[in-house]
């Protein structure tokens, strides 16, 4: 007796077992939730020469603050670390008053990242998920005033802080940059598809109001572009010299501006000048190393949702 193969009937599904499947395509991964991709060696390399590339400004700071001048300005400038780089670390020190000048610095950059966080977080909330009259129009207003030159505003904000009493003084930096057009729309963008509406329409179900929300709600969604935020605002509020050059004076700088002393000179000495940048650069590296991990698993947090 011959065994013939099930005829399909229009209508009809055959069973599982005689249905036709169609083979596998070979995955290239294994499966499960997390893969990570296996880098080669072209990966490596490059890995390798960005690295190289990002921390050699850093290092030959290192080599210059540790010569003297005539050897850091020979035509065969050296490549290892020498023996002076104390000594020019307290001689910049003492030359531009870094003592008084970091603390300004501090509290200037602490200020504004705090004011900054605060006031971009509510406004980014508010656009994000507040249905008011005129929110498109002040969005785009937000964002118009990122096409201007900070500096055609130099002279109307230099003679307001003057009219007000500012002048010379940390407030003239600290309250022109409490809030910023860019951490508006960055906070805005992460928090319309962080936040979902479910979760505010739950919290004023249960009684809660807007400051409320904010508190329990925004501000624990929020907390991965913070980071982030707050991270890029510290670090520009140090390294800003344009503004804080105009506004304050050599008896009230910020670290900037008291670096700036140092070359100020005629014949300014440039491991001295190196001993200085390197002073400037070192609270950045502590302030990374203590709070990046939290700063890398806020980006982290942010980029994998799940």
């Amino acid at each position: 007796m011959t065994i013939t193969s099930p005829t399909k009937v229009p209508g009809t599904v055959l069973p599982a077992h005689t249905a036709h499947r169609a083979p596998k395509r070979p995955s290239r991964f294994k499966p499960g939730a997390g893969q990570q991709l296996k880098g080669g060696p072209f990966a490596y390399i490059a890995l390798t020469v960005v690295g190289i590339g990002s921390l050699l400004p850093l290092y030959w700071t290192l080599v210059a603050a540790s010569h003297t001048q005539d050897e850091v300005l020979a035509s065969t400038p050296p490549f290892l670390p020498g023996g002076r780089l104390f000594h020019n670390l307290e001689a910049a020190w003492d030359q531009a008053h870094l003592g008084k000048a970091i603390l300004n610095s501090f509290i200037v950059s602490s200020c504004i990242t705090v004011a900054t966080l605060f006031f971009c977080t509510l406004a980014g909330y508010a656009f994000a998920k507040m249905r008011f009259r005129g929110r498109g129009a002040l969005m785009t207003g937000v964002i118009a005033t990122l096409t201007i030159p900070p500096q055609l505003s130099v002279v109307p904000l230099f003679m307001m802080m003057a009219d007000l009493g500012w002048g010379g003084n940390l407030e003239s930096v600290i309250f022109p940059t409490l809030v910023s057009a860019f951490g508006v729309f960055f906070m805005r963008q992460y928090l319309i598809e962080a936040l979902p509406y479910e979760l505010i329409e739950a919290a004023k179900i249960d009684g809660a109001n807007n400051f409320r929300i904010v508190l329990s709600v925004v501000l624990p969604v929020a907390r991965p572009a913070m980071m982030v935020l707050g991270m890029l605002t510290f670090v520009q509020a140090w390294n800003d010299f344009f503004w804080p050059y105009l506004a304050l004076n050599q008896q009230n700088p910020t670290l900037q501006v008291a670096l700036g002393q140092l070359k100020a000179s005629y014949t300014p000495d440039e491991s001295i000048v190196m001993a200085g940048a390197l002073i400037s650069t070192l609270p950045l590296l502590v302030v990374f190393v203590v709070f990046g991990k939290q700063i890398v698993g806020g980006i982290m947090s942010g980029a994998v949702k799940g």
